[in-house]
């Protein structure tokens, strides 16, 4: 048997499935990395497209009041009509620059009846336990944009009370105002100048970031490999210890014994003087 019989062992099999079935796990992790990134990337596209853009109109964007299409979230839409303050809710929990309060939706009513939800912006939820002082709207008839974003699903054991919604289920707040409404998805009121510093603050823009998804798929890629080099490595070890096994330790080469000297006269005698004493 040659000197590598032993990776045909039973054993071997099993490390060598071992360490297949470790690199599998780690490509699949390294590919769900490249996935997430690519995800990031499109979101950054949508970003540098819509965010900055031309309101359209809105029965342009959303020609259907239940669809919408992800690629059109943060387009600015332009819409004129009235706001239904009576219909208007908040959304509990959310935050914003490190505090907790609350998410003013605000119906409006578009020029041809029907209605889209505009999330009029943050405010803070009072520490005295007071109730929410939310600034009221403008009466009459108004123009307005909003950027569009897909609403949120319900969330198990999360209810809404009364005013008080738990996310920004659409589905829910055209139920309450009893008429015709987009939900699809809903708007971000655009704020510019002094409003934008003003309550209702407005959402913050969104970050331009992919996230550290590609070294992390790098990281999972090269732990793969270093299964197989450490694989490797052990076999090269148990080939050398078989092969010392086998062979033996090696016996050290004989040293030459040193030659002995023949006493000199002096110290014969001295021996002779030293016996006699």
């Amino acid at each position: 048997m040659s000197d590598w019989g032993f990776l045909l062992s039973r054993r071997w099999a099993g490390y060598l499935a071992l360490t297949v079935a470790f690199a599998i796990v780690c490509c699949c992790l390294g590919a769900w990395q490249l996935a997430r990134r690519a995800e990031a990337l499109t979101e950054v596209s949508r970003i540098d497209a819509n965010y900055d853009a031309d309101p359209v109109a809105i029965d342009e964007a959303l020609p259907d009041l239940e669809g919408f299409d992800v690629d059109l979230k943060w387009l600015p839409v332009a819409v004129s009509g009235e706001w239904m303050p009576d219909e208007e809710v908040l959304v509990r929990n959310r935050p914003y620059s490190g505090a907790t309060g609350y998410e003013v939706i605000t119906p409006f009513r578009l020029d041809d009846g029907t209605v889209f939800m505009i999330d009029r912006g943050w405010v803070s939820a009072p520490v005295d336990g007071t109730e929410v002082d939310v600034p009221a709207v403008s009466g009459g008839r108004v123009e307005v944009a909003a950027r569009l974003k897909a609403g949120e699903d319900v969330i198990a054991g999360r209810s809404s009370t009364d005013d008080l919604l738990a996310t920004i289920d659409l589905d829910e707040l055209a139920d309450r105002v009893e008429a015709p409404a987009y939900t699809g998805a809903y708007g971000l009121l655009v704020q510019s100048g002094a409003e934008a510093n003003e309550p209702p603050l407005p959402a913050t823009r969104p970050v331009r970031d992919e996230g550290p998804h590609l070294s992390y798929a790098f990281q999972w890629f090269v732990f793969a490999l270093m299964a197989f080099i450490g694989l490797g490595w052990a076999a090269r070890q148990e080939r050398r210890a078989l092969t010392l096994d086998e062979d033996g330790p090696e016996a050290p080469e004989p040293q030459p014994r040193p030659r002995r000297r023949a006493p000199s006269d002096d110290e014969v005698e001295d021996g002779i003087l030293d016996g006699t004493r």
